[in-house]
């Protein structure tokens, strides 16, 4: 089983799978209010900040190489990947 953390932001549910995560640094550049990478070089939730889109947040979850950031919506429906 992997090491997944989850997030609500607004209506979505995100999910950072911390094994599958290689720290690209991707979602922190389309998405630096919410993601940072963390002392492990891998992607980890920023403190509660600034608002950001949910079209932001659902790139930022997109962009990552391989798959390890999830976006559900609030009816359970996976967005990303």
């Amino acid at each position: 089983m992997s090491d997944c953390v989850e997030r609500k932001i607004g209506d979505l549910t995100v999910r950072v799978d911390r094994e599958a995560c290689i720290g690209s640094g991707n979602c922190t550049k389309v998405a630096p209010e919410v993601f940072e990478l963390d002392a492990d070089v891998v992607a980890a939730f920023k403190e509660p900040g600034d608002d950001i889109e949910r079209d932001r947040v659902i790139e930022a979850c997109s962009v990552c190489p391989v798959q390890a950031l999830f976006a559900i919506d609030a009816s359970g429906n996976q967005l990303v990947p």
